[in-house]
């Protein structure tokens, strides 16, 4: 299906979001085979005694694999299956989790030395061991896009004693920890007999084990009985770590009204990402139904493509900047007030990395400087393909948005809606997009989010400028003189144009009543959480 305007249309892939997207709204609201299916495994299971609860996410995650992916969803999902040797707290400190404490560093910051806590199981039943971490870690700095980026970090990862692990640096840098704390694009920790660079076996070391996926209708996950926990207290994704339900079953939701309709009539314990204008419903359903805020969610952004394509133009992608309205994608994508703010800033205020940088360059909304500078580049007229997805109803609500604010401009566009497993593989090719729209989560370390912040990520911006401002920045361990060299790069991000923050928001998402202790965070997170 495809819709034309004179400079401006709008294509639905064949694998999109469109009949997918009806199709499977039908089927949840009747109670059809795929939602009907997993709910009479749900029954069924209750009347064994076991107890499992249905989580509808966005989409169908495009991989299990936690190191391949930075998706947020594939993190959601296997955060429960695989742990890695940090994690953070509720205040986003790092904090140790399959590492015995925190790490060792030498003087000289070069030197980390990693005490693995013992008698760790993974869900074969054989203990964890330093070969392991040290194959794991060797695994996800040859394939994740993040890994790949402290690899050029690395002189060298050895196993120094059966529970011990040695990282050695070139130079400084301060972002480790958190890079491998972060569970988008997981440093996991793998038994090494698993690995492979396409993963035959989920096996990890948490709380859950992976029993079985239905591409389109579920991924199951069950309790691990041999899981051995920390004994620190339950914070954030830090400490103790309990399996309270037999099974999690993550159930793909694509149409987010099909998530509303199934959290308020019980279908679902759990339904992530609802549109906004959800909320008085999800109030008026209560007390089987809460809606859960989560504050300063993250921020949605736009992406660049800086290697091919007619915005591999710095100049073209600096008159788009211009063109572009802020404000008006995030009234279009959040409607509510209450759900985004419209601030130039990375980072909030009171916050170590607030800046100011660039905002003279944020929320321009000048179609007719943007149309001059376009001139003066010499674009001629060539379409900026837009790829965007229905199952993040916010981003392509804010697509459309952009999309008019180009046309205005004098920009052609083609505005490609596919589903987002189909964009996550689709980024990862130069040649079939120019801009495609996503989010981050609000983290407090800059170079773990966005993932544009490495060199090897979807849109692979890599300049002179870029490397010489992050070497800096990641070299300084003092967190004052890093937040004075924060805005430098902040700056280089609105003067070099490699992505658009557009602001910030919160989510909401809406939780059955029946799920008790669930609280709020970036990734769900379902450890720690009771059915009453």
């Amino acid at each position: 299906m495809t819709q034309r305007s004179d400079s401006a249309s709008i294509h639905v892939s064949p694998e999109g979001s469109g009949p997918l997207l009806d199709r499977r709204s039908c089927l949840g609201l009747a109670g059809g085979a795929w939602v009907g299916g997993m709910l009479l495994g749900a029954g069924a299971a209750r009347a064994q005694g076991v107890s499992a609860v249905n989580l509808a996410m966005v989409a169908e995650p495009q991989s299990l694999d936690p190191m391949l992916s930075s998706s947020d969803l594939v993190a959601t999902i296997m955060q429960h299956v695989y742990e890695p040797l940090y994690t953070f707290d509720s205040r986003w400190n790092v904090a140790p989790m399959l590492a015995q404490d925190l790490p060792k560093v030498s003087k000289d910051g070069l030197s980390y030395t990693i005490t693995l806590r013992k008698g760790v199981r993974f869900h074969n039943e054989r203990e964890m061991n330093s070969g392991d971490v040290v194959a794991s870690l060797q695994r996800w700095m040859e394939l994740a896009a993040r890994g790949k980026a402290v690899a050029k970090e690395v002189a060298s990862l050895t196993a120094t004693g059966p529970l011990t692990v040695e990282i050695r640096l070139k130079a400084a840098y301060a972002p480790l920890l958190a890079q491998l704390a972060l569970p988008g694009a997981m440093a996991a920790i793998m038994p090494k007999e698993s690995l492979a660079p396409q993963l035959k076996e989920f096996i990890g070391t948490g709380p859950y084990r992976f029993k079985e996926r239905r591409p389109d209708q579920f991924t199951v996950l069950t309790k691990f009985a041999g899981y051995v926990a920390r004994t620190e207290a339950a914070d954030g994704y830090a400490g103790r770590r309990q399996a309270l339900i037999d099974e999690l079953r993550f159930v793909p939701v694509p149409n987010a009204n099909t998530r509303v309709e199934g959290a308020l009539s019980g279908q679902f314990h759990f339904s992530d990402l609802l549109p906004v204008e959800a909320m008085g419903r999800l109030e008026k359903g209560a007390p089987a139904v809460q809606a859960i805020l989560t504050p300063n969610f993250g921020f949605p952004y736009v992406v660049f493509n800086t290697r091919e394509g007619v915005l591999a133009s710095q100049a073209l992608r600096r008159a788009v900047q211009t063109a572009a309205g802020s404000g008006e994608m995030l009234a279009a994508g959040f409607g509510d007030g209450r759900f985004f703010a419209v601030e130039p800033n990375f980072f909030p205020k009171g916050t170590p990395y607030f800046s100011t940088a660039g905002a003279t360059l944020y929320n321009e909304r000048n179609p007719q400087l943007a149309r001059d500078q376009a001139a003066k580049a010499g674009y001629n007229g060539q379409p900026i393909r837009i790829m965007a997805s229905r199952q993040y109803e916010f981003h392509y609500n804010m697509a459309l948005v952009l999309a008019e604010q180009l046309k205005k401009a004098g920009f052609k566009t083609e505005l490609v809606v596919v589903d987002w497993a189909t964009l996550v593989q689709r980024r990862n090719d130069p040649k079939l997009w120019d801009v495609y729209f996503t989010h981050s989560g609000l983290f407090p370390e800059p170079m773990v989010s966005p993932p544009q912040m490495g060199d090897d990520a979807p849109g692979w911006w890599d300049t002179p400028a870029k490397r010489q401002h992050l070497a800096a920045f990641n070299q300084e361990a003092d967190l004052n003189k890093r937040a004075a060299l924060w805005g430098r790069v902040q700056q280089l991000v609105y003067d070099e144009v490699p992505f658009m923050e557009l602001g910030k928001f919160n989510a909401l998402s809406a939780r059955s009543s029946k799920l008790q202790g669930y609280v709020p965070l970036v990734w769900p997170f379902f450890c720690n959480v009771r059915l009453g």
